[in-house]
């Protein structure tokens, strides 16, 4: 049974959570991504992290929005959700997708949010360094995991080692991609891509992005965003390569093996 409080319920219990977890659209609606959700809800648990999610208070951030250029549409969700945080006096917030990390964290404080942003692989790269979380590398020992830098999170915010430490810690191999870093290549949904059709052309950007990846000859392609997670396994059902590559959330890694 996930334990997974609201803030409404802990303010009525006059308790207020260390930090609040962010869930996302897609998080929150996506049924692949629901899994990510709940593999971060197992670990926030197992690690006695005190943590609430704002539940049917939560709405998109916006950044579809806005990526799409409705500037105004953007300001009137950003606006909701600054009012409801502000209400509940919240300073730190953790999110598994990098959209959602890359809009609270850099456009929110100019609309009065001014918050503590993290993406769960820097929040669970801490809670490692504290030791408040250990990963069981057992289960993926002499596996060959690649990691697909979100766009959002690498080169808009800088965030490349927090995800490779939290891989090395599973006791497996990591191998890069040609396009690694601040030399990635998107995979094809960022910018509010995710929402329309593709534009004329002689590859799909998740085809080509899955190429190189599997040139990696790698057991698992990690991933550390739900846009991505679900551009990488279109790829992979594309290639029919089901059977030999998994794509899977670094939460999700840590989660399955440590048994949660």
């Amino acid at each position: 049974m996930l334990n997974v409080p609201t803030l409404a319920k802990l303010q009525a219990e006059g308790k207020k959570p260390n930090v609040v977890f962010w869930v996302g659209c897609a998080g929150s609606f996506d049924d692949r991504a629901k899994k990510i959700t709940k593999a971060f809800v197992k670990i926030l648990n197992q690690t006695g992290t005190s943590f609430a999610v704002l539940g049917a208070e939560e709405t998109c951030t916006g950044d579809p929005a806005k990526r799409a250029g409705n500037e105004f549409l953007f300001q009137m969700q950003a606006l909701q959700n600054i009012t409801t945080l502000n209400s509940y006096d919240v300073t730190k917030i953790v999110t598994t997708c990098p959209h959602c990390f890359n809009t609270l964290k850099n456009e929110y404080p100019e609309l009065g949010g001014n918050y503590n942003v993290m993406h769960h692989t820097q929040f669970l790269k801490q809670l490692l360094k504290e030791e408040t979380l250990t990963i069981e590398g057992g289960k993926f020992k002499g596996k060959r995991i690649t990691f697909h830098d979100p766009c959002y999170l690498g080169r808009a915010n800088n965030v490349y080692e927090a995800p490779r430490e939290l891989i090395q810690k599973l006791d497996a191999e990591l191998v890069e991609m040609k396009s690694c870093k601040s030399k990635g290549l998107c995979c094809g949904a960022g910018g509010a891509q995710m929402f329309k059709d593709a534009e004329a052309g002689d590859k799909e950007v998740n085809i080509e992005r899955t190429e190189e990846a599997l040139k990696t000859k790698p057991d698992i392609i990690a991933a550390a965003c739900p846009f991505c997670n679900t551009m990488m396994t279109d790829g992979i059902k594309n290639k029919a390569q089901e059977g030999n590559t998994q794509v899977m959330d670094v939460a999700e890694l840590i989660a399955t093996a440590n048994d949660l």
